[in-house]
């Protein structure tokens, strides 16, 4: 299982919650997601941010939008 940094991981955040891992990095976002209070809480932020934008799903968005999001929920997990 491949252990993520907290790095690594804000860069699967769309992946994982689209469930579009394998499972090796599957489990290791999850294993990571266990023992790291600031990347769980940054999950669930995203994960609210997603629920509030409704439709369309991030990807969908456009590229701008969606870069200043990725961009704000970076500079949050900085701080």
């Amino acid at each position: 299982m491949k252990r993520f940094t907290c790095d690594e991981l804000a860069g699967l955040v769309t992946a994982y919650l689209e469930d579009a891992l394998d499972r090796p990095d599957l489990d290791g976002v999850r294993t990571h997601l266990a023992t790291c209070e600031g990347c769980e809480r940054y999950v669930e932020q995203f994960r609210a941010t997603v629920v509030a934008l409704g439709d369309p799903p991030p990807e969908k968005l456009p590229a701008d939008v969606r870069s200043r999001l990725m961009s704000a929920f970076r500079e949050r997990r900085r701080l």
